[in-house]
């Protein structure tokens, strides 16, 4: 039993936060060095009163214009913003799509490699015909973890949801993967408070870092520096690695889409692989860095634009939170 990606769909957020309204909020903030060095002029932001699993189902509602939903018989669902500790959000998901009642459905907790993560798991289920047709949907609501004067990550992160169906195929259209994980990284992006080992405190203690960014406990802390060091020492060596496990080169792929999480460490990124532009996607102007959805969203606006094509070899990295990351390559 092998797979492929049949449809892919996204939706994001009718808000968007520019980086002149951040400047507004945050005068501090630099706009000429945001653009510059993120290359972000604008992310979509959810409402208050709307969630990941409220993204999802649209994101889903989208993808379904190209699937039938009664084909479904597995739902994966990817976030760290979920509705309620539980029930998972997959199985809300399920009945909000009025999607048949015998299939699985299932959460996981995963950040910018979790779409990798996601096909890797479909793989799994089509390959051993527990599932013939999965939904795997990553859906953030990242903005409502981040403080409001935190300049640095206000500028980074947006929200949105995507949706892709995973088939059973009559050929292998997703290969091999490389998986990686060192949780001894674990504090360089976290949310510290709001779990079983640390409750949200009702008034917690307001820091300011060397940069002028303001966060708590509560909210989402990342220590930048850090989480670049750890994707430039591992990502370059699972790139290497995903193309020895599928017996192929970098010159034999049409294109190359890594989790979108700022224009400098993707340029980065590029040269160090000794990558074409022509083959490598940047473009997180107009979304900023949606976590999980970045590689999804990437992958639909290529096919859109003609970018890519049926029968295009990809090679898809995801890396991040966790800290963790992924490789596999897919055939369009």
């Amino acid at each position: 039993m092998y797979s492929k990606i049949a449809t892919t769909a996204y939706y994001l957020p009718t808000t968007t936060l520019t980086n002149q309204d951040l400047q507004a909020e945050i005068p501090a903030l630099d706009i000429e060095k945001t653009e510059s060095k993120l290359g972000i002029k604008q992310r979509h932001i959810s409402a208050v009163d709307e969630t990941a699993l409220d993204l999802a189902v649209k994101a889903a509602e989208k993808v379904f214009t190209n699937f039938d939903r009664k084909e479904i018989d597995f739902v994966i669902l990817c976030t760290q913003s979920p509705d309620y500790f539980l029930p998972t959000t997959a199985c809300i998901l399920q009945d909000r799509l009025q999607l048949c009642k015998d299939i699985g459905a299932l959460d996981y907790n995963l950040g910018c490699s979790g779409f990798v993560y996601g096909l890797a798991m479909a793989k799994g289920l089509i390959h051993t015909q527990i599932a013939t047709n999965v939904l795997l949907v990553t859906a953030e609501t990242y903005s409502k973890h981040l403080h409001p004067m935190d300049r640095s990550n206000r500028s980074i992160f947006g929200d949105g949801a995507t949706a892709t169906v995973i088939t059973a195929s009559e050929r292998n259209q997703i290969f091999e993967f490389v998986l990686g994980t060192d949780g001894s990284g674990k504090d360089k992006l976290i949310v510290p408070n709001g779990g079983m080992r640390h409750a949200k405190i009702a008034m917690p203690e307001t820091t300011v870092d060397a940069t002028g960014n303001v966060t708590t406990a509560n909210h989402l802390k990342m220590i930048g520096p850090d989480v670049f060091n750890f994707t430039i020492k591992h990502i370059p060596k699972a790139v290497q690695q995903c193309l020895e496990k599928n017996n192929t080169t970098l010159e034999a792929l049409d294109f190359i889409i890594f989790h979108q999480a700022n224009k400098y460490m993707l340029e980065y990124l590029r040269k160090k692989i000794k990558a074409p532009e022509t083959k490598f996607y940047i473009h997180l102007e107009d979304t900023g860095n949606t976590v999980s959805s970045t590689i999804p969203i990437a992958l639909q606006d290529c096919l859109v634009n003609n970018r890519i094509k049926k029968g295009d070899k990809v090679l898809l990295v995801g890396f991040g939170v966790g800290l963790s990351w992924a490789a596999t390559m897919v055939e369009i």
